[in-house]
C-alpha cells in the first residue's frame, strides 16, 4: 500500500543507511587509531585486561633498567678486581725474586710500595652510580654488605612480587676502613724476623737479609692465599654478572611478548579493515541511493491527481 503519511521504504532505507555509518565511523576510527579495542566502550574485558598489562610491562621497562643498572655495577667491580690480580701477580713474583741471594731488596720494596698503591688505587676507583664493593666502611652509617639488583615484576592471583638478586658484598671486599677486614688490609699475623707490616697492602721487605729467608716464605704463602681469595671474589662477580645478564635479556623478551600478547587482544587487523571499509563506503552510496528512491514514491503519488 502506498501512504503520504507513513513511507516505510524510505524508512527501512534510512535505518539501513544509519547502520551503515556507524559501522563506518567504527571502522575509520580503528584504521585512524590502529586499535580494534580503543576503549572500555569497544571491549570491557579486553581493555581492562590490556590496560592491566601494559602497566606491568611499564613496571618490566623499570626492571630491565635496573638490571642494565646492576649489570653495569658489578662489570665495573669485575674489572677493578681483574685488574687487581694481575697486580697481585706481580707483587708475588717480586716477592719470590727477593729471594735471590745478594738481591737489593731495597730497590725491590720500592716495586712492590707502588704496586701496593695501585691495589689501594684499584679498589678506591670502582666506583659506579655511588656504590664501591671492594673499598669499604662498614662501620658508617647505613652501611649493608648485601646490594639487592631488582630482578623480576610478576604478578599472581591480584599479588604483586618483586624479586632481586642479593650480593653479599663481604666476599669482594679488599678493604674495610673500619676493621681492617678486606682481603688486602687483613691482618695476617706474620711474626717477622726484618720484615714489616701485618697485611698485603703495607709489608715492607727492604731490611730483610738473606738469613731472613723465613719472612719471605710466609709473605709468599700469605699474596698466594689472598690471591686464590681474590680469584674466589672474581668467580663470584662473574657468576653475578652471567645471571644479571642472563635475566635482563629475558625480561626483554617477556616485555616483547607481552606487547605481542595485548596486540592480541586490541590492535585492529587492517589489511581486514581497509577491505571492509571498501566494503562499507560502497553500502553507503547504494543506501542514499535506495533512500531517493524511497522518498520519490511520494513524488509519483501525486502525478495519479493530476
Amino acid at each position: 500500500m502506498s501512504s503520504l503519511m507513513t513511507n516505510a521504504a524510505a524508512m527501512t532505507a534510512l535505518q539501513t543507511l544509519r547502520y551503515t555509518n556507524a559501522n563506518l565511523a567504527e571502522t575509520q576510527n580503528r584504521i585512524s587509531t590502529g586499535y580494534r579495542v580503543a576503549g572500555a566502550e569497544d571491549n570491557a574485558a579486553y581493555w581492562s585486561i590490556a590496560t592491566t598489562m601494559r602497566s606491568d610491562n611499564m613496571a618490566l621497562g623499570a626492571v630491565e633498567d635496573s638490571l642494565g643498572l646492576g649489570a653495569a655495577t658489578v662489570d665495573v667491580m669485575y674489572t677493578a678486581m681483574d685488574s687487581t690480580v694481575d697486580v697481585m701477580n706481580e707483587i708475588k713474583a717480586k716477592v719470590v725474586a727477593a729471594k735471590t741471594p745478594g738481591v737489593d731488596r731495597g730497590k725491590i720494596q720500592s716495586d712492590i710500595t707502588e704496586l701496593q698503591n695501585q691495589l689501594r688505587s684499584t679498589a678506591d676507583s670502582a666506583v659506579f652510580n655511588g656504590e664501591n664493593w671492594l673499598s669499604v666502611d662498614s662501620g658508617a652509617a647505613g652501611y649493608a654488605s648485601d646490594k639487592d639488583i631488582v630482578s623480576s615484576f610478576s604478578r599472581a592471583g591480584g599479588t604483586i612480587t618483586v624479586q632481586t638478586i642479593t650480593v653479599d658484598t663481604t666476599g669482594t671486599e679488599l678493604f674495610d676502613a673500619a676493621d681492617q677486614s678486606g682481603i688486602l688490609d687483613l691482618d695476617r699475623t706474620w711474626t717477622f724476623t726484618a720484615a714489616t707490616g701485618t697485611s698485603i697492602s703495607d709489608f715492607d721487605i727492604s731490611a730483610v737479609t738473606d738469613a731472613d729467608g723465613a719472612d719471605l716464605d710466609a709473605i709468599i704463602a700469605s699474596v698466594d692465599t689472598a690471591l686464590g681469595e681474590i680469584t674466589d671474589s672474581a668467580t663470584l662477580l662473574g657468576s653475578i654478572k652471567k645471571r644479571v645478564d642472563l635475566q635482563k635479556d629475558f625480561v626483554s623478551a617477556l616485555i616483547d611478548a607481552i606487547d605481542r600478547g595485548v596486540g592480541q587482544l586490541v590492535d585492529a587487523d587492517m589489511n581486514k579493515e581497509s577491505t571492509r571499509l571498501q566494503a562499507l563506503q560502497t553500502q553507503q552510496q547504494l543506501g542514499i541511493q535506495a533512500l531517493s528512491i524511497a522518498n520519490s514514491n511520494s513524488q509519483n503519488i501525486l502525478s495519479l491527481f493530476r
